[in-house]
């Protein structure tokens, strides 16, 4: 699993005075924090999507990438006189590489207080496993 890639992180930083701030647009989706550990047998990504309606939240796997979207809708004018506006609205997109270690038929998700966990267990091919190793007439396992 890519966890992160710092060049991409990088270009982000410095593209963002260019292109927008963090309101995410359709051609410039928002940014979605996230965390990403291995626990034993399965990798955990939260991500924090505060405000999120669970209706407007899009999981899919395709291949070994995994996308999030989501979408905060704007709330209405009705001749508000705004005195700061800093809450991103719009699309919000993340893609996660997974690569061929997990199994994508069993990722789960759960969306609670304005934090989305993904749960992707790793697949048995790639667990640790041992393997039995034969000498002469005896046997001694060890792990691989």
């Amino acid at each position: 699993m890519l966890m992160f890639d710092p060049f991409f992180r990088d270009f982000d930083r410095l593209t963002q005075p260019l292109l927008g701030n963090a309101t995410g647009t359709a051609a410039h989706p928002a940014v979605m924090p996230m965390d990403a550990w291995r626990d034993g047998d399965q990798f955990v990504v939260e991500l924090d999507l505060p405000g999120i309606e669970p209706d407007s939240l899009d999981i899919n796997v395709e291949h070994d990438v995994l996308t999030v979207r989501a979408e905060r809708t704007a709330v209405a004018q009705d001749g508000r006189q705004w005195l700061a506006s800093e809450r991103p609205y719009g699309v919000f997109s993340r893609r996660i590489m997974l690569g061929t270690s997990v199994d994508t038929d069993n990722i789960t998700a759960d969306y609670t207080d304005g934090v989305l966990r993904l749960t992707i267990p790793v697949a048995e091919h790639a667990k640790p496993r041992k393997i039995a190793i034969a000498a002469g007439k005896q046997q001694h396992a060890i792990n691989a």
